[in-house]
């Protein structure tokens, strides 16, 4: 890695706020998984390119695991962080929770482990 392997993990924390609209969720006006999928690799991908300051692919998505949806109307807030750094690839953290912004309550949604890699020789 460059220069950008001395950054510490903190200082790619990458943090996402969305709103669940109709769009993202089924019939019942539950959040769809797929729409929660992506923005993890968003949010992932956000904090792996400012940790590395190259452009990163996605190469997986390992322990995924949801544990409470999020319905329409409510808040979705996800955070993700370097756990581990390679020769040309990294992985991040990406754990989501739910919000009632009326009421302040808070759950949690999914975790996720997603692993980047590298796609020029800088990493």
């Amino acid at each position: 890695m460059t220069a950008h392997h001395e950054k510490r993990a903190s200082d790619s924390v990458t943090t996402m706020t969305e709103y669940v609209l109709p769009t993202h969720a089924n019939a019942l006006g539950s959040i769809f998984g797929g729409q929660v999928l992506a923005w993890i690799d968003l949010c992932a991908a956000i904090c792996a390119q400012r940790h590395t300051g190259s452009t990163v692919v996605t190469a997986g998505i390992d322990d995924l695991s949801f544990d409470r949806g999020s319905k329409v109307g409510q808040v979705v807030r996800l955070a993700a962080r370097v756990t581990a750094t390679f020769r040309t690839s990294l992985e991040i953290l990406v754990s989501v929770e739910g919000e009632d912004a009326a009421t302040g309550d808070v759950w949690p949604m999914v975790t996720a482990f997603v692993t980047f890699v590298a796609v020029d020789a800088s990493l």
